[in-house]
């Protein structure tokens, strides 16, 4: 080349200094240099295209819009090159002359103070080109811009402080860059790692990329096109690219929204749930994109945790990013993306539940655990999450499950609560003496079977006014059952055995009384601690947390039961047996209501009533 018209510029300090905070500071990660030259060639290659839609007279018309990158491990080099717009003498001093060209010293001062400010300012200069410095002992850079009357030139520098721009004659139209590897970056000059950093950021770069002839980016980015124009098929293969998943979808959410912000989405709801084989997601699985460029594949933050079951992608054309396109500036801005996102993700569900319903309840068979999470644990969008729960109830068939709207719309005009009972099986629960009440008045009551649900119930509180109650606590005041009836103990009776049964329980039973809620069972317990509940007592011993050995209870009794009458005999007939009876009426309660959890003392005395009335 001609050293005449070599024209040497140096940087000055401000910029400088720049330069030692974007290639030290600012990139976490060194292959993403790779990242920043390749979307940098498929901008050049947009802005040609734009131009060739108005202008007729372009240099080099006949060249492919591709990205070329080419690696030579024995000259320790790599390659990127692009037949875009290419750049003028003053595009270079402009774009890659300059880090910073306006405001660089205040840009530099933000930067190494680390405060608001540098995040306002990152993501207004073009610096992406200067991470290639983390790696290149030198650069050149060749171009020709897209004019009949440009010339060709070459850039270079090896980021210490100076480079040269000189003028050189056969270049093609766009830009090549030739990156000199340092010796400790020699792994960027093999064809391997080099496809796999593209795989990995640029797979949906619009343009064909290339490396050493091949063609890699060969999935198109649906989640930009109208949703008419994508297939089934297209989806699910998308799918299956993007998830590296083995599974097909079980449905998707195809979303796009200009306003407020900008976004292009396409979430998937798999087949399978991991979790249930014991496998955990500890990253979210939606994607996070720039115009089709890759910015985290696990972006945490952006979506609620429960929704970690859900794959795909975003894009948005309005985030901010820092320099290196590795975070966000505006983490608001994020965190309205991901409130967009959920709530459209939560009316598609809502949406799916009404139009598909057999659909929508597999997935709940599925997926439905996430969504409790998701009330217990996401404040903002509980509501909405609550109409997405589905249990069985006194009044569905077996297998069958309702709603909260459908529950309340069968209520009865004086009823003022939402009713449940806590169960290890439909069977369970209503061989259990706490529904007996609620048949007889005909109250609906919701089963729960799954231990998260009574804290599910507690997070959601009330639904349309109406307050959630356990069908098992104290203190429920329904219609008579059995204490009134013709057969039951006489009153006086009734009071004598009350008071005899609390000097045989003892301080383990705070109150026994007469019931109102029995019909077939002679008896039942209630805790008096409404938050130390059996269930709630068995996720504390998980977790390793003290709990109370016992809890006192209020025993109710049943008047018309003949176990009762009988009971009530014993105690002046033969008082040893009696206590004996009282202590395993005690006992099996608390087996119904999950309370008992050493059952050897109960085991003895099973045999010693044997013994003595056998």
């Amino acid at each position: 080349m001609s050293q005449s018209n070599t024209q040497k510029h140096s940087f000055n300090a401000d910029v400088t200094k720049v330069l030692d905070i974007v290639v030290n500071s600012l990139y976490t990660d060194k292959e993403v240099f790779v990242r920043e030259l390749v979307s940098n060639a498929s901008d050049a290659l947009e802005k040609l295209r734009h131009i060739q839609i108005t202008e007729s007279e372009i240099f080099d018309n006949n060249l492919s819009l591709e990205v070329n990158v080419s690696t030579d491990d024995t000259a320790n080099t790599i390659t990127i090159q692009d037949f875009g717009i290419g750049m003028t003498e003053d595009d270079l001093n402009e774009n890659l002359g300059t880090i910073a060209h306006s405001g660089s010293k205040a840009f530099a001062e933000a930067l190494k103070e680390g405060t608001e400010a540098a995040s306002n300012l990152i993501g207004q200069f073009g610096v992406g080109f200067y991470s290639v410095f983390m790696v290149a002992k030198s650069v050149d850079v060749y171009t020709h811009s897209w004019g009949l009357e440009s010339k060709g030139y070459h850039w270079s520098s090896d980021g210490s402080g100076e480079y040269s721009i000189e003028e050189v004659e056969g270049q093609r139209r766009g830009t090549k860059i030739v990156v000199h590897l340092k010796e400790e970056a020699s792994e960027f000059s093999k064809e391997e790692n080099i496809k796999s950093i593209i795989k990995r950021y640029s797979s949906y770069i619009q343009y064909p990329v290339n490396v050493n002839g091949e063609k890699l980016n060969t999935v198109q980015a649906i989640w930009v096109r109208s949703k008419s124009e994508v297939t089934d098929e297209e989806y699910k293969e998308f799918y299956k690219f993007q998830a590296n998943a083995w599974d097909e979808p079980r449905f998707w959410l195809h979303f796009s929204s200009d306003a407020p912000i900008n976004i292009n989405s396409l979430l998937y709801v798999p087949t399978e749930n991991p979790e249930k084989f014991g496998f955990r997601h500890s990253e979210q699985d939606v994607a996070l994109f720039c115009k089709k460029v890759l910015i985290d594949n696990h972006p945490q933050g952006l979506l609620p945790e429960w929704m970690r079951f859900v794959k795909g992608v975003v894009d948005s054309a309005d985030l901010p990013l820092n320099i290196s396109r590795e975070s966000m500036q505006d983490s608001q801005l994020v965190q309205k993306i991901g409130t967009v996102l959920t709530k459209r993700f939560i009316k598609f569900l809502v949406e799916k539940a009404k139009k598909d319903e057999e659909s929508y309840l597999t997935f709940w068979k599925e997926f439905g655990h996430y969504i409790k999470e998701g009330i217990t644990s996401d404040f903002t969008h509980k509501e909405s999450l609550t109409e997405l729960l589905r249990f069985e109830s006194s009044l569905t068939e077996s297998g069958k499950t309702t709603t909260l709207k459908d529950y309340v719309s069968r209520m009865k005009e004086d009823q003022k609560e939402i009713y449940y009972l806590l169960g290890g099986s439909r069977e369970s629960i209503e061989a259990g003496p706490y529904l007996e009440a609620f048949k007889s008045n005909n109250i609906e009551v919701l089963y729960l079977y799954e231990g998260v649900d009574e804290f599910v119930m507690s997070h959601v509180g009330q639904y349309e006014e109406k307050k959630l109650l356990s069908a098992d606590q104290e203190g429920l005041e329904l219609e008579s059952t059995s204490s009134n009836s013709e057969d039951a103990l006489p009153e006086n009776e009734q009071e004598e055995l009350c008071k005899w049964l609390k000097e045989v329980y003892g301080e383990s039973v705070s109150e026994v009384k007469m019931s109102k809620r029995l019909v077939d069972n002679p008896a039942l317990v209630v805790s008096k601690d409404k938050t130390m509940t059996a269930n709630m007592r068995r996720i504390m011993k998980a977790m390793n947390q003290d709990v109370p050995q016992e809890i006192p209870v209020q025993l109710e009794l049943n008047p018309s039961h003949s176990l009762i009458q009988k009971l009530s005999k014993l105690r002046t007939e033969n008082e040893d047996i009696g206590k004996l009876v009282a202590l395993q009426v005690l006992d099996n309660c608390r087996i119904s209501a999950g309370l008992l959890e050493d059952p050897q003392s109960m085991v003895s005395r099973i045999y010693d009533i044997m013994d003595k009335t056998v």
